[in-house]
This record gives C-alpha cells, structure tokens and sequence, in this order.
C-alpha cells in the first residue's frame, strides 16, 4: 500500500508515501455520495485553505502598506523603507535557523498558535501605534526635540519585523509540515495541495494591494491602518479557530517521531547528520563552561543551534535543489516593481501595466497546472527538469531584449569619463556623435514621482523600485517598442517554468527531509531565499539607471542559469541513485 522506493527516488527519506491511485476510488465514491460537499466543507484541506488565504491576504496587505506608511512618515523620503527592508531581510538571513529549530522542537498546534498570534498582534499594535503618528504627527515632533518621532518609527520598524519573522514560522508550519501530515504522505494529494496553496497566493497577491490601496486612496492612511486593524483581529479569531480544529480532527498532527526513530529515518534517507537527543533537546545540548556567564552561555547555544542548523541543511540529499531554488531569487525579472519602474521610463502606461500584470497572474496559475499535469505524467524529478528548460527558454526572450531596438542599454555609462588631450574637441563632430549617443536615452530626474503599482513578493523589492526609479517621469517614448516588448514576453511565459519549478522543490522538500529537522532546515532554506534577495538589493544599488537595466538582466540569467544548473546536477544524482536501487 505504499511506495518506499518511490519516495526514495528523489534522494529522499524513507517516509510512507501512499501511492497517489490508492484512494482514488474511495475519494471519487465519496464525491458521489450525498452530503460530501458539506464533508469537504468541513474537511481538512478546505480549513487550511481558507486559513491560508486569510494569512496570504492579510500579509499582502500589510507589505503593500508599511512601505506607503513608512515613506509618508519620514516626508516622502526613502531612507525608512529602505531601512525597513534591510531590517526584515537581515533578520530573516540570521535566526532563519532559529525559527526552524523552534518550530521542530514544539508541538505544532502551539507552533502555529503562538506564531499566529504574535503575527496579528505585532501588525495591529503596529497599526495602531501608526494611526496615532499619522493623527499626532506635529505634537510627536516637538516633544524630547523630535526624539519621540525616531522612538515611534523605531517601535513601526521593530513591530513590523517581529511580525514578518512570526510569518516565516507560520508558513514553515502549515506549509511545509501541516500539509504533508494532513495528507498522509500521499504525494499526488500533496502536490495537489501544495498548487492550490500557491494558486490562492497568486490571486491574493495582485487583488489584496488593490483593495488597501483603494481605501488608503479614497479616504486616509489613518483610516487605511483602521482597515487593517480590523482585518487581523478578524483574521486572528478564524484563522485561530480553524487550525485548532485541523488539529483536533488529523490526530496524527499531534505526534511527532521520538529521536531514535527520526535517527533511522535519516540513516535510510542518506541524510549524514546524525540525532543522538531528542527533537526537543536537540538545542540545549551544548555542553555548558564552567564560569561563563548565562547570558553568554545562551548565545553560545544559540550559535551552535544555528551551526547545527546550516550543517543540516547541506548535508541533506535535497541541498542543491534548494540552493537553486535561492539563486532564483537574485533577479530584476520577477514581474515586480522593478520591472514596473524601468517600463515607466519606456513610456508604458499605468493602465496598460496593470493589465499586464493580471496576464502574468493568469500564467503563474498555469505554472501551477503545468506542475501537476507533469508531475503525474513525468514524475516529480523530472517535473523539476522540464520546469527549468522552460523558464530558461522563456528568459532567453531578455536577453534578446537588452539587444533589440529600443532598449536603452549603453555599456559606456560604467566607464569613467576621462578628459585627456587625446580627446576630440567638443566641437568635433565625433565627439558630438559620442555625446548624443550617450544623452539618447537619459531622461531628466524631475517632477512628481511615479509610485509603484503592485509588490510581488515583498516590500523589499518595492524599496528596491523606488530608490531606482524615484522621480523618472513616465511617458517618455522610447524609439522602438521592440525591446520592452520582448522583455515583458520574457518575463510573463517564464512565469510557467517558474511556479511550476518553485513547487517542484518545494514539495521535494517536503517529502524528503527528516520530519524531526523539517522545520530547521526549511528555516535556512528562508534564509538562503533572503540571502540572494539581498544579493539582488545590492545590485540594484550598484546600477541604479534605466541605462544600466539591461546589465542587470544578463546577471540576473546567470544566477537562474547556475540555480538551474545546481538542480540538474542534483536530479542527475538522483537518477543515479534511484538506477543503483533498481539494480540492487
């Protein structure tokens, strides 16, 4: 009734994966019975569905919103979003580690009950710490000579960050624990669950900025924050009763495998790190120093948690895949608003953006079809393959952009301008001719800035577009379309491969790592994800010119091309493996 093999072929654990045509026909006479919609109403699955949206929505909402705030707070400029961004993604990249190990070493409904609770109440003390600045604004200002101002965006900041980190751990919960469990390691129901999660992120994602945004525009900040507030405090109540009731009804939710038997697990699974404590001492068994201070002697634990953590992470089977799933995320061809931004300077209009990004929502679902559609048909490794060659296919259409009429790419403007006597006059015509070339496609910084539309993944990469594009004026027409066309080509097919490719590693994650270390290694692969995310902010610093765009594409095909590379490699690997076991 199972299938150990086939769960091993991926390099993984040896885990009970049911085979995915086991209940099938108990599930199909049960959808002919009478009342089974209420069933599934009631079920599992459709509890964390409604869960899951409610979270999504409600951290679209927010990552939208805080970048707004934040920019309106400090007078329109960037330095608060900025710090913003490199507060949450630093966190993330240092107690990654830490956050899993937690979650692995308690129970999942105070995991996900705790995680869920600090969520909600850090972005509605947040808010309401907001909608007083925003009412107070010119009191705060004069009281201790302003430095109340810096306190309250230090507690805005502070909050916000704890409440992305609270995120982290419930999505590496639910996602990636709770859903693996409910399914009872059957691994057609997971892949099934794991592409409708995604499909309600996909929605969630383009609709939930759209609708604060409404309200902040129509009426205020203060009454945006208030709509907010509201939402978590409602979103708490369900969401809190829903996963209470996964729990009480999955009752295999509430065991997790004693040490000695995640140990074997491991052994069978080819893992190398070795569990000699129990899950829930696995991070205090530092052995302590004699006349070291507690303080130190809890950082030294710490550490070694985190050490621990990182080492189990690149000792899994499964290592390169996740690695190549993080270098995916050092690019300017997300359809973020960097993208936004730079087709602003080409003169794409905002109603036409928007309806490009609806388009790129509709081909991220069919990424999550294509998944299942391959995975069925190819199996999950080879599902990964395919995935990669069409995003890479895709993207090459980029790459073709940064060369074809009308792209503003000038290699010169990284060049150091030199002035020496072998110089042609400025009079000359050559030096005319150099001149225009270089001014063809400079646009004058100047009047209202143009605000980004929608955020993909994180304010992150909305702070990224601001500070790039800030005060570029849209409309300027470029000499061809060629080029910009090309590039949003580009960029909304590779939406396919993309999705399909993310919830192929993300689902070889999950079936293929210990269940007693899931949450710790899943922990570091978020901090990897933040990781080359900064790698990306730092680009965009570094190039921060429409001229430079096209630069930026070519680094970002690299790093995709090497994540891809990584993945074949590992699928390779596991080919090898999964020969050797047949032959044997």
């Amino acid at each position: 009734m199972s299938l150990r093999a086939d769960a091993l072929e991926s390099g993984g654990v040896a885990v009970e994966y049911d085979s995915e045509d086991v209940r099938e026909p108990s599930i199909k006479k049960s959808r002919r019975q009478p009342g089974s919609a209420l069933v599934y109403l009631r079920g599992p699955k459709f509890l964390i569905y409604v869960s899951g949206a409610l979270s999504m929505w409600g951290d679209r909402m927010w990552h939208f919103a805080i970048s707004v705030f934040l920019i309106e707070l400090y007078g329109r400029n960037l330095l608060l979003t900025a710090v913003f961004g490199l507060v949450v993604a630093g966190s993330v990249l240092l107690v990654g580690a830490l956050i899993g190990d937690w979650v692995d070493r308690n129970p999942r409904n105070k995991v996900a009950h705790a995680s869920l609770f600090i969520q909600n109440v850090s972005v509605t003390v947040c808010s309401i710490v907001l909608m007083l600045v925003f009412s107070y604004k010119q009191w705060i200002e004069q009281i201790w000579d302003g430095w109340l101002t810096v306190v309250c965006y230090t507690v805005v900041i502070v909050l916000a960050d704890v409440a992305n980190l609270a995120s982290t751990a419930l999505t590496i919960a639910i996602q990636r624990d709770w859903i693996v469990v409910i399914t009872g390691y059957n691994r057609g129901h997971l892949a099934g669950m794991n592409a409708t999660m995604r499909r309600i992120d996909q929605v969630t994602n383009i609709l939930a900025p759209l609708a604060v945004g409404q309200v902040m525009t129509l009426a205020s900040n203060v009454v945006g924050c208030g709509f907010i507030l509201g939402w978590n405090v409602v979103s708490l109540i369900v969401e809190f009763f829903f996963l209470s009731r996964v729990y009480r009804i999955v009752p295999a939710l509430s065991v997790k495998p004693p040490g000695v038997e995640a140990e074997q697990a491991c052994v069978q699974g080819g893992a190398r790190r070795r569990l000699h404590e129990e899950p829930s001492e696995r991070s205090l068994s530092v052995t302590a120093i004699p006349g070291l201070p507690l303080c130190f002697q809890r950082l030294r634990q710490l550490l070694t948690t985190c050490k621990d953590g990182w080492t189990a992470y690149y000792q899994q089977d499964v290592f390169l895949a996740g690695m190549g799933l993080a270098f995916l995320y050092t690019t300017v061809l997300g359809f973020d608003c960097i993208t936004t931004g730079y087709a602003y300077t080409q003169g794409i209009s905002g109603s036409l953006l928007s309806l490009l990004m609806g388009v790129s929502a509709v081909t991220g679902l069919m990424g999550t079809v294509v998944f299942t559609k391959l995975r069925k048909a190819y199996g999950l490794v080879n599902t990964g393959v395919i995935s990669s060659c069409i995003h890479l296919g895709c993207l090459l259409l980029c790459v073709c952009s940064v060369f074809a009429p009308g792209s503003p790419v000038d290699l010169r403007l990284l060049m150091p301008y030199t002035d020496n006597s072998s110089s042609p006059s400025p009079s000359s015509p050559g030096a005319r001719r150099m001149a225009s070339q270089r001014e063809k496609h400079i646009y004058p910084l100047g009047g209202g800035s143009n605000q980004p539309l929608l955020p993909d993944r994180s304010s992150i990469h909305w702070t990224n577009n601001t500070v790039l594009f800030d005060n570029v004026p849209s409309g300027a027409t470029p000499e061809s379309y060629i080029s910009i066309i090309l590039l949003f080509l580009g960029v909304i097919t590779a939406r396919v491969g993309l999705w399909s490719f993310d919830l192929t590693v993300t689902q070889l994650l999950q079936e293929s790592i210990c269940e007693s270390e899931r949450g710790v290694v899943n922990g570091v692969q978020s901090s990897m994800n933040y990781l080359m995310d900064l790698l990306h902010f730092i680009m965009v610093i570094a190039a921060p010119q429409p001229q430079h765009f096209g630069i930026l594409v070519i680094i970002s095909v690299l790093f995709i091309t090497a994540g891809h590379t990584m993945y074949f490699l590992y699928a390779r690997k596991a080919k090898r493996k999964s020969r050797q076991r047949r032959n044997t």
